[in-house]
């Protein structure tokens, strides 16, 4: 029977190219109704203190998927300049261009290179292919210029590039590489490179643009007999910061993330991590069959730790646990963390890095749960043995590593409907399994007609605790000695939401309040924290050995609303839990980055992260109130926990921690409402001293941008005041966070 499954609403990064399309249509927003109480109270009682804050709940995600991390962070300016794709004068058939695409562009169609002269000049020889499949040999004439460009390059006047080229040639050819930024006959720098050899050989490169354009092209030439081939090309600008774009670095830099995530993600289920190491332009471009396009692997282990290096955060790698196998892994570990007397530690000496990376984070595997979209994705019973596989093979190498498992609880299971096709895998197996196996199969295959389906399909949509549908419950049951925190994901689309009585996606109501529009992915961390607290009801071990919740991948995207002030109630629940909750990567960095000209900068969505991580406390205390949330409307299940997230102060939400040196309170209030609210705030166990902040972020009308198109329409502002006042009031759309000195 063909069961057709709704696009799972977890899987890994399934609407990020919404991230990057910039700001969203926002329209009327229904009236909220009435907070429980006429006035709403709110007490901090700074003597009651919890869990401290992990700063990893601020990390970051990245992931290979078409220009995100290349036209993002990376520096290069050229696409497909190892020559993945063959090059014509038109598009060839089954043409791989969707690599890089230009800035600010989710994935698209990568800058392609174009003859110079007849394309018939141009063959692709794979027999002496510098990397890759294969590289162009152009053939010369004495009568006109022949070689290949490529156009589209923003060029700016002054401006220094930088790069190289790897060229062959018959003896005589002199090859001649010009940048061009006009129309004009002197409108280009050209560098004549001599002394070209049938080997392969690598020339520097460098340019000035003498104006600014964005079409600028690099061609690649000669004239006279014989032909040239070229290897590989790059180029920069002269200002990168170990080829990355210093702008995004100091941006992602100011966040303080903690933490980040790579290289996937769906990508990293067919990811062969020993392509993307040693020299770039030996690393050959490969298909990437996840995400339907070419990878340049220029982007690696060693980018990745500089990256993490740059920007001041741990490195945390996944591992490829679809395709990949233990060995490889073990491999992988050996090459981050092992000395130089270790194989691999002396391959990564060999790459330029002697000292050992000592990555403390290892993933295992990417939604391994997702049967149908999951590269390797296999049935629970033969994952856990592949996950306990690979924990032991990669701990023999480094036994200090802390390993993550690649979870799915009921949540994500009945959201990404993954719970259904689990169950109909293990009927169908159970009855090649019996004594009479074709009759059983028949029978069961007829259980899916009618109301039999109906039924069977209202039983398994939810995955009961720890039956063969909860992932993870299995891992959690089989494979507990194995991994140390357990990874979970999710994914709001702010138009949408799972829907238990339809068993799918469907539209939000245009008349439900704004508050739980803004709270729906909040509810993901409630629901979590609720899944946990029943495992550790049936695996009284949990209890006594905790197993911490990593939100390896998260992310609310889309919809009618400024979506600024429900990131910032995903912060709050999360603070309420940081017992369990020690590691959260959102979906993705360069997300969180705007673009105005050449100017790169955070957006919107950024300046949440910084909000938080530059002005909320590590040490979080008792927050009380007389306005609950409302009760939850929808049945428990899917996106729905049993108790909506939020604080006693309906409808704003409030948590406050300490300063880690207990030196300051500070106290964070959101305004989900498109109307002004007040709060009467009290504060106990601690006595404010002095002049504090009030630290504020307001979305003006409902048009905050997000897109890596755009700059930021909010901003965070910042005044003093001289007290916390007992009867705040708050703007609508708004972020507010009070600093206070004690005494």
């Amino acid at each position: 029977m063909n069961i057709r499954q709704s696009p799972p609403s977890l899987a890994c990064a399934c609407t990020l190219a919404v991230f990057s399309a910039g700001a969203w249509a926002l329209h009327a927003v229904t009236p909220e109704p009435a907070a429980a109480a006429t006035s709403i109270n709110a007490v901090v009682d700074a003597g009651k203190t919890f869990a401290p804050v992990n700063p990893n709940l601020y990390g970051m995600f990245i992931e290979h998927i078409g220009s995100l991390v290349y036209s993002g962070v990376w520096a290069e300016m050229i696409d497909d300049r190892k020559f993945y794709d063959p090059i014509t004068a038109g598009d060839p058939a089954g043409s791989a261009r969707i690599a890089r695409g230009g800035p600010g562009r989710f994935g698209g169609v990568s800058r392609r290179w174009s003859p110079v002269g007849p394309a018939e000049s141009i063959t692709m020889d794979a027999r002496h292919a510098y990397v890759g499949d294969h590289s162009p040999a152009i053939a010369l004439s004495p009568t006109e210029p022949r070689g290949i460009r490529q156009s589209g390059l923003t060029l700016a006047q002054g401006k220094e590039y930088t790069g190289r080229i790897v060229l062959a040639a018959d003896a005589g050819v002199q090859v001649s590489v010009s940048l061009v930024w006009g129309t004009g006959e002197g409108d280009r720098q050209s560098l004549a490179i001599r002394q070209l050899s049938p080997a392969f050989t690598t020339f520097p490169l460098a340019f000035q643009s003498q104006a600014d354009t964005a079409d600028g092209r690099i061609e690649i030439t000669a004239t006279g007999s014989g032909s040239f081939r070229v290897g590989a090309v790059s180029l920069m600008p002269s200002d990168n910061v170990r080829g990355f774009r210093p702008e995004a670095i100091a941006a992602l830099k100011s966040l303080r993330s903690g933490v980040y995530r790579f290289p996937g993600g769906n990508f990293v289920s067919a990811h062969e991590w020993r392509n993307a190491i040693g020299d770039p332009d030996k690393r050959p471009p490969t298909w990437d069959p996840v995400r339907r396009g070419f990878q340049t692997n220029d982007i690696g282990t060693d980018e990745f730790m500089t990256l993490c290096e740059l920007i001041g955060v741990e490195p945390y790698i996944t591992v490829n646990a679809g395709t990949g196998d233990a060995w490889s892994a073990a491999q992988y570990v050996e090459y981050a963390n092992g000395d130089a007397g270790t194989p691999m530690g002396k391959l990564r000496a060999a790459n330029g890095h002697p000292e050992p990376y000592r990555v403390k984070f290892w993933g295992i595997g990417n939604e391994m749960w997702g049967l149908t979209y999951q590269y390797g994705a296999m049935k629970l019973d033969q994952f856990e043995f592949k996950h306990n596989e690979f924990a032991k093979a990669m701990r023999k190498v480094d036994p200090t590593i802390t390993l993550l498992a690649s979870g799915a609880m009921p949540d994500t299971m009945t959201g990404s409907r993954q719970s259904l096709r689990l169950a109909v895998d293990n009927v169908v197996e159970n009855a090649l399994n019996s004594r009479d196996s074709k009759t059983r199969l028949n029978g069961s295959w007829e259980s899916f007609s009618g109301t039999t389906w109906e039924a069977f399909f209202r039983d398994k949509l939810v995955p009961a605790y720890l039956s063969p549908e909860d992932w993870t419950g299995g891992l959690l049951s089989h494979c507990f000695d194995h991994f140390d925190l357990i990874s979970e994901h999710f994914y709001n689309y702010g138009n949408t939401h799972f829907s238990l009585a339809e068993g799918r996606q469907v539209p939000n109501d245009p008349n439900e309040p704004v508050t739980d529009w803004m709270r729906r992915a909040a509810n993901h961390i409630r629901i979590k924290v609720e899944a946990y607290r029943e495992y550790e009801k049936l695996l009284p071990r949990l209890a006594a050995e905790p197993k911490p919740i990593a939100i390896s991948e998260w992310a609310y995207t889309g919809g009618r609303h400024p979506v600024q002030p429900a990131l910032a109630w995903v912060f709050h629940e999360m603070f309420r839990h940081t017992d369990l909750i020690h590691m959260a990567n959102y979906t993705f960095a360069t997300s969180l980055l705007g673009r105005d000209g050449s100017n790169v900068s955070l957006n919107a969505n950024g300046l949440v992260f910084k909000i938080y991580r530059d002005h909320f406390g590590t040490i979080p205390v008792e927050v009380s109130g007389n306005s609950p949330q409302p009760k939850p409307t929808d049945p428990p299940g899917g996106e729905q926990p049993v108790v909506n997230a939020g604080s006693d102060t309906f409808p704003l939400d409030v948590v406050a921690a300490w300063t880690a040196d207990r030196k300051a309170l500070t106290v964070a209030v959101i305004n989900p409402t498109e109307s002004q609210q007040t709060l009467s705030l009290q504060i106990r166990g601690a006595e404010l001293a002095g002049q504090g902040t009030l630290s504020r972020m307001v979305s003006p009308g409902r048009t905050a941008t997000t897109g890596f198109g755009q700059g930021p329409s909010v901003k965070i502002e910042e005044q003093s005041v001289e007290r916390i006042p007992t009867d705040p009031t708050f703007a609508p759309f708004s972020i507010n966070i009070y600093e206070f000195p004690v005494k």
